[in-house]
């Protein structure tokens, strides 16, 4: 990591901003600092005095709000525009001390956080004591928030949240006001995030000197808290996180679909494209187990959850590159679920199973069925095609592999599906997800009936 970007959203501060400012920009910390400075439509002179400051350093960039939206809004367009490798966000007042950043972002430079959180009530060296019933406010919040996303933070509302600058990204954030605080914290947990708290000094302003928040600020965080667990709970805007995000609250189906290839299963394994893990998650006991995913979001979140083992591998791959099956290394079986088809040449990367299989090795592919079963979801999702058992036999057979199994899987989550493309749904919600996994009985008993159209292809190969 090279650069901090400084997140400072700005409303009627012009009496601190000079001060907190020069603190910022003199925070001794190991990276390059750059401050982004969003001025929230201020009635003073912030603005003046900001362009001011910035026209002196050239580590700070300014953006003017047209209108007064709020600190989430401002705290929103300050990640649009950063350029560093890790945020924090800063008050324009001087509640919080810049001269702490080095120990909120340590564990995020010892690699051991992916978000820090500085807490005004672990324990810490000093506060200024002040409102009792605010603190208690911010207690409760901080609990509910705790009992929604299954943390054990202190203090969900402090300002003090540094961010690695690609996860910060990637968070799908929607709050204009106040309510961003409890936001973020339910994206970050969504998104399996490593989350790590640091005790922090305060020194909390009074309602005179300027403080903002008050009861009200408090009932919509509250509803938010709600809103993010249960209504509105995707982390992400793009549709194939989203919908793997959703599988992911439902690990019973996964083991019910990996059940398939477990006969099949050596000991040591090599996932072809493992999404965010939740598959990996049920691989664990391999000896070996290499996983790979040309995309780096989901590599990083399988990194964060099974990367310190010993005996996994995780790399950032193409499937259909040739170099991917390169240097020597074999395994007994390649498993690769959902993949092939979002490649453009899934046979490439069939040659490329069998090169790394040893001799006897199983190809273990599951692909979404039939034609006629394709929608505005596999659109978004980037399917090239859904797959009929001849196609499968076919594409495994030229790529040299005896064929074991082949068949169709999954009859239940044909009606799914199907209901989804009527409705031009472009993602498979939590609540489906979860409805799924308490009729998981039903769908097992259904695969016995075989006249049945499957939603998915199962297949397994043999390297002679």
């Amino acid at each position: 990591m090279k650069r901090l970007s400084v997140l400072m959203p700005v409303y009627n501060e012009a009496r601190t901003l000079r001060t907190i400012v020069s603190k910022v920009l003199e925070a001794p910390v190991e990276l390059e600092i750059e401050l982004i400075c969003v001025d929230d439509c201020s009635t003073d002179n912030s603005l003046a005095v900001l362009q001011e400051l910035a026209a002196a350093d050239s580590r700070i960039t300014v953006i003017a709000q047209p209108t007064n939206y709020g600190k989430g809004r401002a705290i929103r367009t300050a990640i649009e525009n950063m350029t560093g490798d890790v945020a924090i966000i800063q008050d324009a007042d001087l509640e919080y001390d810049p001269n702490e950043y080095q120990r909120v972002l340590q564990p995020i430079l010892d690699g051991d956080a992916d978000a820090v959180y500085g807490s005004r009530f672990a324990s810490s060296e000093r506060r200024r004591v002040l409102f009792f019933w605010h603190s208690l406010g911010n207690k409760v919040l901080t609990t509910l928030s705790n009992m929604a996303n299954d943390l054990n933070l202190t203090d969900m509302e402090t300002c003090y949240k540094a961010v690695k600058a690609d996860l910060m990204k990637s968070l799908r954030l929607t709050s204009d006001r106040f309510g961003l605080e409890p936001e973020i914290t339910a994206r970050l947990a969504t998104a399996g995030a490593r989350i790590y708290e640091v005790p922090i000094s305060y020194r909390g302003r009074t309602y005179a000197e300027g403080k903002n928040i008050g009861w009200r600020d408090g009932l919509e965080a509250l509803w938010l808290i709600l809103k993010f667990k249960f209504i509105d709970n995707k982390a992400t805007t793009n549709p194939g996180h989203a919908t793997l995000e959703s599988l992911g609250a439902t690990p019973g189906v996964s083991a019910w679909m990996l059940g398939n290839f477990r006969p099949y299963l050596g000991r040591s394994v090599f996932e072809a494209g493992c999404g965010s893990g939740n598959i990996t998650a049920h691989l664990l006991e391999s000896e070996q187990l290499k996983v790979a995913d040309i995309d780096q979001a989901h590599i990083r979140s399988v990194e964060r959850r099974f990367g310190h083992l010993e005996n996994v591998e995780v790399s950032v791959a193409d499937l259909e590159a040739p170099e991917t099956y390169s240097g020597g290394w074999e395994v007994d079986s390649v498993l690769c679920l959902n993949v092939l088809e979002h490649l453009d040449k899934p046979d490439l990367a069939l040659e490329g199973f069998r090169k790394v299989l040893k001799s006897g090795g199983h190809a273990l592919i599951l692909v979404p069925a039939h034609q006629w079963l394709y929608s505005d979801a596999d659109a978004a999702l980037e399917h090239r095609q859904r797959y009929s058992k001849s196609e499968v036999i076919e594409m495994m057979q030229q790529a040299g592999f005896e064929i074991v199994k082949c068949q169709e899987f999954n009859r239940l989550g044909v009606v799914g599906w199907y209901v989804n493309k009527l409705m031009g749904r472009t993602t498979i919600t939590k609540w489906q997800a979860r409805l799924f996994g308490l009729m998981l009985p039903l769908a097992k008993a259904l695969e016995r009936i075989g006249a049945l159209p499957g939603l998915s292809v199962i297949a397994v190969g043999r390297r002679p």
